[in-house]
Protein backbone atom coordinates (compact mmCIF):
# COMPACT_ATOMS: atom_id res chain seq x y z
CA UNK A 1 0.00 0.00 0.00
CA UNK A 2 0.99 3.22 -0.74
CA UNK A 3 2.57 5.68 2.01
CA UNK A 4 0.94 9.26 2.21
CA UNK A 5 2.49 12.80 2.86
CA UNK A 6 1.02 14.76 5.47
CA UNK A 7 2.18 17.52 7.68
CA UNK A 8 1.20 16.87 11.59
CA UNK A 9 1.97 18.02 15.27
CA UNK A 10 1.24 16.67 18.54
CA UNK A 11 0.02 18.78 21.19
CA UNK A 12 1.10 17.27 24.52
CA UNK A 13 1.94 19.07 27.81
CA UNK A 14 3.93 18.40 31.34
CA UNK A 15 0.51 17.80 33.15
CA UNK A 16 -2.98 17.93 32.69
CA UNK A 17 -4.65 21.57 32.58
CA UNK A 18 -2.39 23.46 30.77
CA UNK A 19 -4.63 23.95 27.87
CA UNK A 20 -3.74 21.77 25.35
CA UNK A 21 -7.44 21.50 23.75
CA UNK A 22 -7.81 25.67 23.67
CA UNK A 23 -4.26 25.57 22.14
CA UNK A 24 -5.47 22.32 19.61
CA UNK A 25 -8.53 24.05 18.85
CA UNK A 26 -6.81 27.73 18.54
CA UNK A 27 -4.17 26.07 15.84
CA UNK A 28 -6.75 24.21 14.17
CA UNK A 29 -9.53 27.25 13.79
CA UNK A 30 -6.11 29.50 12.49
CA UNK A 31 -5.24 26.71 9.61
CA UNK A 32 -8.53 26.32 8.72
CA UNK A 33 -9.32 30.13 8.16
CA UNK A 34 -6.32 29.87 5.79
CA UNK A 35 -7.72 27.29 3.50
CA UNK A 36 -6.37 24.24 4.71
CA UNK A 37 -8.48 20.66 5.43
CA UNK A 38 -6.95 20.42 9.12
CA UNK A 39 -7.84 16.81 10.50
CA UNK A 40 -7.58 16.55 14.54
CA UNK A 41 -7.30 13.08 16.88
CA UNK A 42 -7.42 12.97 20.76
CA UNK A 43 -5.10 10.72 22.53
CA UNK A 44 -7.14 8.61 24.86
CA UNK A 45 -11.01 7.83 25.69
CA UNK A 46 -11.75 11.16 25.68
CA UNK A 47 -15.38 12.66 24.57
CA UNK A 48 -15.64 15.69 25.71
CA UNK A 49 -11.98 17.56 24.24
CA UNK A 50 -13.17 15.80 20.64
CA UNK A 51 -16.43 17.76 20.20
CA UNK A 52 -14.51 20.99 20.82
CA UNK A 53 -12.09 20.10 18.58
CA UNK A 54 -14.85 18.82 15.37
CA UNK A 55 -16.19 22.48 15.70
CA UNK A 56 -13.00 24.01 15.91
CA UNK A 57 -11.40 21.99 12.48
CA UNK A 58 -15.40 21.05 11.02
CA UNK A 59 -14.00 17.82 10.72
CA UNK A 60 -15.25 14.61 12.93
CA UNK A 61 -12.32 13.50 15.41
CA UNK A 62 -11.43 10.36 16.20
CA UNK A 63 -9.54 8.81 19.54
CA UNK A 64 -5.85 6.81 18.92
CA UNK A 65 -5.46 4.57 22.15
CA UNK A 66 -3.16 2.11 21.75
CA UNK A 67 -4.63 -0.24 24.40
CA UNK A 68 -8.09 0.14 23.42
CA UNK A 69 -7.71 0.00 19.82
CA UNK A 70 -4.46 -1.07 19.03
CA UNK A 71 -1.42 -0.33 16.89
CA UNK A 72 -2.97 -1.32 13.63
CA UNK A 73 -6.39 0.63 14.40
CA UNK A 74 -3.99 3.67 14.93
CA UNK A 75 -2.39 3.26 12.25
CA UNK A 76 -5.55 2.86 9.76
CA UNK A 77 -7.30 6.36 11.51
CA UNK A 78 -4.22 8.28 10.97
CA UNK A 79 -3.51 6.75 7.51
CA UNK A 80 -7.04 7.14 6.23
CA UNK A 81 -6.92 11.03 7.43
CA UNK A 82 -3.67 11.69 5.77
CA UNK A 83 -5.52 11.08 2.00
CA UNK A 84 -7.44 14.29 2.76
CA UNK A 85 -5.77 16.14 5.18
CA UNK A 86 -3.75 19.29 4.64
CA UNK A 87 -2.76 19.20 8.14
CA UNK A 88 -2.95 16.67 11.13
CA UNK A 89 -3.33 17.81 14.80
CA UNK A 90 -3.38 15.24 17.49
CA UNK A 91 -4.02 16.01 21.36
CA UNK A 92 -2.41 13.85 24.19
CA UNK A 93 -3.50 12.96 27.36
CA UNK A 94 -2.44 14.39 30.78
CA UNK A 95 0.95 14.55 30.99
CA UNK A 96 3.67 13.77 27.82
CA UNK A 97 5.22 10.38 29.63
CA UNK A 98 2.09 9.70 31.77
CA UNK A 99 0.22 6.16 31.82
CA UNK A 100 1.66 2.57 30.17
CA UNK A 101 0.87 3.78 26.47
CA UNK A 102 1.46 7.13 26.79
CA UNK A 103 1.62 10.41 24.25
CA UNK A 104 4.91 10.04 24.25
CA UNK A 105 4.46 6.36 23.09
CA UNK A 106 2.32 7.46 20.40
CA UNK A 107 4.16 10.08 18.88
CA UNK A 108 7.49 8.40 18.80
CA UNK A 109 5.69 5.10 17.39
CA UNK A 110 4.30 7.32 14.28
CA UNK A 111 7.00 9.80 14.37
CA UNK A 112 4.99 12.93 14.79
CA UNK A 113 6.97 15.78 16.48
CA UNK A 114 5.56 16.92 19.91
CA UNK A 115 4.89 20.50 20.58
CA UNK A 116 4.64 21.34 24.35
CA UNK A 117 2.13 23.41 25.66
CA UNK A 118 3.46 24.79 29.26
CA UNK A 119 1.40 27.02 30.87
CA UNK A 120 3.47 29.76 31.57
CA UNK A 121 1.47 31.57 34.06
CA UNK A 122 3.83 32.01 36.96
CA UNK A 123 7.31 31.29 35.76
CA UNK A 124 9.90 32.74 34.02
CA UNK A 125 13.54 30.55 33.55
CA UNK A 126 11.41 27.45 34.95
CA UNK A 127 9.71 27.30 31.62
CA UNK A 128 13.19 26.49 30.14
CA UNK A 129 13.97 23.70 32.74
CA UNK A 130 10.72 22.02 31.66
CA UNK A 131 10.83 22.41 28.05
CA UNK A 132 14.40 20.78 28.18
CA UNK A 133 13.16 18.24 30.25
CA UNK A 134 10.26 17.54 28.26
CA UNK A 135 12.29 17.23 25.05
CA UNK A 136 15.28 15.20 26.46
CA UNK A 137 13.48 12.61 28.90
CA UNK A 138 13.43 10.25 26.15
CA UNK A 139 16.23 10.78 23.14
CA UNK A 140 14.06 8.82 20.58
CA UNK A 141 11.10 11.06 21.36
CA UNK A 142 10.42 13.65 17.88
CA UNK A 143 10.25 17.00 19.32
CA UNK A 144 9.04 20.05 17.38
CA UNK A 145 9.31 22.50 19.96
CA UNK A 146 7.49 24.89 23.07
CA UNK A 147 4.27 26.75 22.69
CA UNK A 148 3.91 29.39 26.01
CA UNK A 149 0.50 28.92 26.71
CA UNK A 150 -1.47 31.77 29.64
CA UNK A 151 1.03 34.29 28.89
CA UNK A 152 0.77 37.70 31.13
CA UNK A 153 2.68 40.01 28.10
CA UNK A 154 4.75 40.29 25.37
CA UNK A 155 7.52 41.12 27.70
CA UNK A 156 6.52 37.72 29.82
CA UNK A 157 6.87 35.79 26.59
CA UNK A 158 9.97 36.69 25.87
CA UNK A 159 11.07 35.75 29.36
CA UNK A 160 10.11 32.41 28.72
CA UNK A 161 11.65 31.86 24.84
CA UNK A 162 15.26 33.37 26.12
CA UNK A 163 15.53 30.42 28.65
CA UNK A 164 14.84 28.10 26.31
CA UNK A 165 18.15 25.84 26.07
CA UNK A 166 20.17 25.72 22.75
CA UNK A 167 18.44 24.35 20.09
CA UNK A 168 14.78 24.39 21.64
CA UNK A 169 12.49 26.36 19.31
CA UNK A 170 10.15 28.99 20.77
CA UNK A 171 6.51 27.51 19.10
CA UNK A 172 4.86 31.04 19.80
CA UNK A 173 2.37 31.90 22.68
CA UNK A 174 -1.23 32.18 23.69
CA UNK A 175 -1.93 35.26 26.12
CA UNK A 176 -4.19 34.38 29.58
CA UNK A 177 -7.50 35.57 28.85
CA UNK A 178 -10.63 34.28 30.20
CA UNK A 179 -12.63 35.01 27.02
CA UNK A 180 -11.24 32.03 24.93
CA UNK A 181 -10.41 29.63 28.06
CA UNK A 182 -12.98 26.72 27.55
CA UNK A 183 -15.42 26.13 30.79
CA UNK A 184 -15.32 22.71 32.92
CA UNK A 185 -17.33 20.79 35.05
CA UNK A 186 -16.82 17.36 37.06
CA UNK A 187 -16.02 14.99 33.73
CA UNK A 188 -13.89 17.88 32.11
CA UNK A 189 -14.67 20.60 29.65
CA UNK A 190 -18.33 21.80 29.20
CA UNK A 191 -20.04 20.07 26.13
CA UNK A 192 -19.46 22.15 22.82
CA UNK A 193 -23.36 22.22 22.59
CA UNK A 194 -24.23 24.15 25.83
CA UNK A 195 -21.05 26.56 25.44
CA UNK A 196 -23.13 29.22 23.75
CA UNK A 197 -19.84 31.50 22.46
CA UNK A 198 -17.76 28.28 21.72
CA UNK A 199 -16.97 29.32 17.89
CA UNK A 200 -16.35 33.02 19.14
CA UNK A 201 -14.07 31.85 21.56
CA UNK A 202 -11.94 29.34 19.48
CA UNK A 203 -11.68 31.94 17.05
CA UNK A 204 -10.56 34.84 19.17
CA UNK A 205 -7.88 32.49 20.50
CA UNK A 206 -6.86 31.61 16.79
CA UNK A 207 -6.73 35.20 16.30
CA UNK A 208 -4.88 36.07 19.58
CA UNK A 209 -1.75 33.04 18.58
CA UNK A 210 1.11 35.01 18.37
CA UNK A 211 4.31 33.58 16.69
CA UNK A 212 2.76 31.33 15.32
CA UNK A 213 4.50 29.95 12.05
CA UNK A 214 1.92 30.60 8.74
CA UNK A 215 3.57 27.54 6.88
CA UNK A 216 2.77 23.98 7.61
CA UNK A 217 4.86 21.64 9.56
CA UNK A 218 7.40 19.38 7.56
CA UNK A 219 5.21 16.54 6.33
CA UNK A 220 5.37 13.17 7.85
CA UNK A 221 5.48 9.75 6.37
CA UNK A 222 1.88 7.25 7.00
CA UNK A 223 1.91 4.22 6.54
CA UNK A 224 -0.43 1.37 6.83
CA UNK A 225 0.07 -2.14 6.88
CA UNK A 226 -2.57 -4.09 5.41
CA UNK A 227 -3.44 -7.16 8.25
CA UNK A 228 -6.34 -9.91 7.66
CA UNK A 229 -7.94 -10.26 10.87
CA UNK A 230 -9.77 -13.09 12.16
CA UNK A 231 -12.95 -11.55 12.00
CA UNK A 232 -12.44 -10.44 7.92
CA UNK A 233 -11.76 -13.97 6.52
CA UNK A 234 -15.87 -14.24 6.01
CA UNK A 235 -17.10 -10.89 5.98
CA UNK A 236 -21.11 -10.97 6.34
CA UNK A 237 -22.45 -7.94 8.10
CA UNK A 238 -23.77 -9.66 10.71
CA UNK A 239 -25.83 -6.35 11.79
CA UNK A 240 -27.14 -6.05 8.24
CA UNK A 241 -30.35 -4.56 8.47
CA UNK A 242 -30.56 -4.23 12.26
CA UNK A 243 -31.88 -0.82 13.25
CA UNK A 244 -30.46 0.56 16.42
CA UNK A 245 -31.72 3.81 17.84
CA UNK A 246 -29.17 5.66 19.70
CA UNK A 247 -29.93 8.11 22.41
CA UNK A 248 -27.80 11.74 21.46
CA UNK A 249 -28.50 15.03 23.48
CA UNK A 250 -26.84 16.68 26.03
CA UNK A 251 -27.71 14.55 28.43
CA UNK A 252 -26.44 11.13 26.43
CA UNK A 253 -23.40 12.18 24.17
CA UNK A 254 -20.71 10.32 25.32
CA UNK A 255 -20.01 8.65 21.62
CA UNK A 256 -17.05 7.56 19.71
CA UNK A 257 -17.49 8.25 16.56
CA UNK A 258 -15.21 4.95 15.66
CA UNK A 259 -18.22 3.06 17.29
CA UNK A 260 -20.70 4.53 14.79
CA UNK A 261 -18.49 4.18 12.59
CA UNK A 262 -18.21 0.54 13.20
CA UNK A 263 -22.47 -0.32 13.92
CA UNK A 264 -22.80 1.15 9.85
CA UNK A 265 -19.53 -0.77 8.73
CA UNK A 266 -21.33 -4.24 9.77
CA UNK A 267 -24.73 -3.08 8.29
CA UNK A 268 -26.98 -1.83 11.03
CA UNK A 269 -29.08 1.06 10.11
CA UNK A 270 -28.85 4.20 12.52
CA UNK A 271 -31.18 6.58 14.24
CA UNK A 272 -30.92 9.27 16.74
CA UNK A 273 -33.29 10.11 19.29
CA UNK A 274 -33.51 12.28 22.54
CA UNK A 275 -35.04 10.98 26.03
CA UNK A 276 -35.35 14.39 26.69
CA UNK A 277 -37.19 15.87 24.23
CA UNK A 278 -39.15 12.94 22.49
CA UNK A 279 -41.71 11.02 23.71
CA UNK A 280 -41.00 8.02 21.46
CA UNK A 281 -38.87 5.57 19.86
CA UNK A 282 -37.77 5.48 16.38
CA UNK A 283 -38.79 1.90 14.65
CA UNK A 284 -35.54 0.25 16.33
CA UNK A 285 -33.86 -3.59 17.34
CA UNK A 286 -31.86 -2.21 18.86
CA UNK A 287 -31.77 0.52 21.67
CA UNK A 288 -28.04 2.11 22.66
CA UNK A 289 -27.79 4.69 25.76
CA UNK A 290 -24.53 5.78 26.00
CA UNK A 291 -22.87 8.00 28.65
CA UNK A 292 -23.64 11.69 29.24
CA UNK A 293 -25.13 13.91 32.24
CA UNK A 294 -28.47 12.66 33.22
CA UNK A 295 -27.95 13.87 36.57
CA UNK A 296 -27.95 17.34 35.07
CA UNK A 297 -31.62 16.64 33.62
CA UNK A 298 -32.82 14.81 36.74
CA UNK A 299 -36.65 16.77 36.05
CA UNK A 300 -36.55 16.93 32.58
CA UNK A 301 -35.55 12.61 32.63
CA UNK A 302 -38.19 12.23 34.93
CA UNK A 303 -40.89 14.38 33.81
CA UNK A 304 -41.01 12.39 30.22
CA UNK A 305 -43.31 9.73 31.18
CA UNK A 306 -44.38 8.80 26.90
CA UNK A 307 -40.35 8.19 26.66
CA UNK A 308 -40.12 6.01 29.80
CA UNK A 309 -42.97 4.07 29.25
CA UNK A 310 -41.48 3.20 24.98
CA UNK A 311 -38.32 2.34 26.40
CA UNK A 312 -40.03 -0.22 28.47
CA UNK A 313 -42.14 -1.64 26.14
CA UNK A 314 -38.97 -1.96 23.80
CA UNK A 315 -36.96 -3.82 26.74
CA UNK A 316 -40.55 -5.63 27.68
CA UNK A 317 -40.88 -7.54 24.03
CA UNK A 318 -37.44 -8.84 24.08
CA UNK A 319 -35.57 -6.34 22.02
CA UNK A 320 -31.82 -5.72 23.13
CA UNK A 321 -30.41 -2.19 25.00
CA UNK A 322 -26.81 -1.42 25.27
CA UNK A 323 -26.55 1.04 28.39
CA UNK A 324 -23.26 2.80 29.12
CA UNK A 325 -22.46 4.49 32.50
CA UNK A 326 -25.20 7.97 32.20
CA UNK A 327 -27.03 5.57 29.90
CA UNK A 328 -27.52 2.47 32.70
CA UNK A 329 -28.15 5.51 35.20
CA UNK A 330 -31.12 6.49 33.15
CA UNK A 331 -32.60 2.99 33.38
CA UNK A 332 -32.41 2.49 37.26
CA UNK A 333 -35.41 2.81 39.77
CA UNK A 334 -33.87 6.56 40.88
CA UNK A 335 -31.05 8.81 40.78
CA UNK A 336 -30.08 10.85 43.22
CA UNK A 337 -27.63 14.24 42.30
CA UNK A 338 -24.76 15.45 44.02
CA UNK A 339 -27.68 17.87 45.83
CA UNK A 340 -29.84 15.23 47.34
CA UNK A 341 -32.50 16.10 45.08
CA UNK A 342 -34.29 12.12 43.87
CA UNK A 343 -35.97 11.41 40.60
CA UNK A 344 -37.35 8.33 39.14
CA UNK A 345 -35.83 6.72 36.23
CA UNK A 346 -37.21 4.15 34.04
CA UNK A 347 -36.81 1.43 36.44
CA UNK A 348 -35.52 -1.13 33.59
CA UNK A 349 -32.83 -2.57 36.26
CA UNK A 350 -33.37 -2.74 39.82
CA UNK A 351 -31.21 -0.43 42.26
CA UNK A 352 -30.56 3.27 43.12
CA UNK A 353 -27.77 5.74 41.84
CA UNK A 354 -26.84 8.53 43.93
CA UNK A 355 -23.78 11.14 42.85
CA UNK A 356 -20.82 11.77 44.57
CA UNK A 357 -18.85 15.07 44.72
CA UNK A 358 -15.48 12.64 44.74
CA UNK A 359 -14.49 10.47 41.97
CA UNK A 360 -15.83 6.71 42.00
CA UNK A 361 -13.81 5.45 39.59
CA UNK A 362 -11.60 5.77 36.68
CA UNK A 363 -8.69 3.53 34.51
CA UNK A 364 -9.08 1.77 31.32
CA UNK A 365 -10.69 -2.21 31.75
CA UNK A 366 -11.26 -4.98 30.03
CA UNK A 367 -14.29 -7.44 30.53
CA UNK A 368 -14.73 -10.86 29.30
CA UNK A 369 -18.13 -11.25 28.50
CA UNK A 370 -20.34 -13.94 27.15
CA UNK A 371 -20.20 -12.43 23.60
CA UNK A 372 -16.36 -12.17 23.73
CA UNK A 373 -13.42 -10.12 25.18
CA UNK A 374 -13.87 -6.71 25.05
CA UNK A 375 -11.82 -3.05 26.12
CA UNK A 376 -13.02 0.54 27.63
CA UNK A 377 -12.41 2.72 30.33
CA UNK A 378 -14.43 3.92 33.26
CA UNK A 379 -14.91 7.51 34.49
CA UNK A 380 -17.68 8.47 36.71
CA UNK A 381 -18.69 10.06 40.11
CA UNK A 382 -21.96 8.20 41.02
CA UNK A 383 -22.50 4.68 43.08
CA UNK A 384 -25.00 1.96 42.25
CA UNK A 385 -26.91 -0.21 44.59
CA UNK A 386 -28.22 -3.40 42.70
CA UNK A 387 -29.52 -6.73 44.51
CA UNK A 388 -28.71 -7.68 40.58
CA UNK A 389 -25.71 -10.61 40.12
CA UNK A 390 -23.30 -9.13 37.79
CA UNK A 391 -22.79 -11.50 34.47
CA UNK A 392 -19.22 -10.75 34.79
CA UNK A 393 -17.01 -7.67 36.40
CA UNK A 394 -14.25 -5.84 34.77
CA UNK A 395 -10.46 -6.02 35.15
CA UNK A 396 -8.14 -2.69 35.40
CA UNK A 397 -5.74 -2.67 32.91
CA UNK A 398 -3.18 -1.66 35.98
CA UNK A 399 -3.12 -3.55 38.75
CA UNK A 400 -5.60 -2.54 41.74
CA UNK A 401 -7.89 -1.00 39.63
CA UNK A 402 -11.42 -1.83 40.97
CA UNK A 403 -13.61 -3.28 38.81
CA UNK A 404 -16.86 -2.72 37.43
CA UNK A 405 -20.22 -5.18 37.15
CA UNK A 406 -21.76 -6.00 34.24
CA UNK A 407 -25.37 -6.74 34.30
CA UNK A 408 -27.85 -8.56 32.15
CA UNK A 409 -31.81 -8.52 32.79
CA UNK A 410 -32.96 -10.35 29.59
CA UNK A 411 -31.17 -8.33 26.61
CA UNK A 412 -30.42 -5.45 28.56
CA UNK A 413 -26.89 -5.40 28.70
CA UNK A 414 -25.36 -2.20 31.28
CA UNK A 415 -22.30 -1.11 32.63
CA UNK A 416 -20.74 2.37 33.98
CA UNK A 417 -18.20 1.09 31.10
CA UNK A 418 -17.89 2.88 27.98
CA UNK A 419 -17.09 -0.01 25.44
CA UNK A 420 -14.78 0.97 22.62
CA UNK A 421 -16.24 -1.50 19.77
CA UNK A 422 -13.21 -2.04 17.69
CA UNK A 423 -11.09 -3.76 20.46
CA UNK A 424 -13.33 -6.65 19.55
CA UNK A 425 -15.40 -6.26 16.47
CA UNK A 426 -17.50 -9.64 16.73
CA UNK A 427 -18.34 -9.37 20.14
CA UNK A 428 -19.60 -5.93 19.75
CA UNK A 429 -21.60 -7.18 16.86
CA UNK A 430 -23.26 -10.03 18.96
CA UNK A 431 -24.02 -7.50 21.58
CA UNK A 432 -26.53 -5.74 19.48
CA UNK A 433 -27.70 -9.04 17.24
CA UNK A 434 -31.33 -9.40 17.93
CA UNK A 435 -32.31 -12.56 19.60
CA UNK A 436 -34.05 -15.05 17.56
Amino acid sequence: MTDRLCPALFVAAPASNQGKTTVTAALARFHTQRGRRVRVFKTGPDFLDPMILERASGNPVYQLDLWMGDEQHCRELLYAAAADADLILIEGVMGLFDGDRSSADLATLFGIPVLAVIDGSGMAQTFGALAYGLANYRPDLPFAGVFANRVGSERHYEMLAESLPEGQTAFGWLNRDEDIALPDRHLGLVQADEIADLDARISKAAVALQGIPEDLPPAITFSNIEVTRADDTQKTNPLSGVRIAIARDTAFAFLYRANLDFLRSEGAELSFFSPLTDEKLPEADALYLPGGYPELHLEQLAGNRPMKAAIQAHHYSGKTIVAECGGMLYLVETLTDVKGKTARMAGLLPGHASMQSRLSNLGMHSVELPEGNMRGHTYHYSTLESPLEPIAVSEGARKGRRSEPIYREGRLSASYLHLYFPSNPMAAAKLFTPSV
